[in-house]
């Protein structure tokens, strides 16, 4: 059974679009946010250890692949956010504490919810080039 979720698991990230893999990962960070806060809970502390590592990687691994050429000021805030998600969850892991990861997941979830909502409005732009938002300073076919 285990072997058959980890194939659809793998299937699901080899096919999905950058969009998708974007989203998975915040996903995986809210999940291992909440998973570290109920080994505190529990007294966990080997878990919590582990489940903080797993949010850091992540948010790792989201900070690189920040473009800030592309990105400008937007890549600039993330890097931000996520810098103080690991300042935040480092403390959390040294202190013992859920209150350092209660703001983790805070902002994992605005910036999860962020994206979800850019990305549907982008598919939707992209599939009814109608619908997309004029630009106020386009004058083309106007007298």
């Amino acid at each position: 059974m285990s072997y058959g979720l980890g194939a659809y698991k793998k299937t699901a990230v080899e096919t999905a679009s950058k969009e998708q893999i974007l989203l998975m990962l915040y996903q995986s960070a809210i999940k291992a946010c909440k998973k570290a806060m109920d080994a505190i809970d529990n007294k966990q502390i080997a878990l919590k250890g582990e489940q903080i590592g797993k949010l850091q990687d992540i948010i790792i691994e989201l900070s690189n692949s920040l473009d800030f050429e592309v990105g400008g000021e937007v890549a600039k805030e993330l890097s931000a956010l996520y810098d103080y998600i690991l300042y935040a969850s480092t403390q959390a892991n040294i202190k013992i504490q859920k209150e350092p990861l209660q703001g983790c997941l805070n902002v994992l979830n605005i910036l999860y919810q962020g994206w979800a909502e850019a990305i549907k409005s982008l598919k939707a732009a992209n599939n009814n080039p109608q619908a997309a938002p004029k630009d106020p300073n386009d004058t083309k076919g106007k007298p």
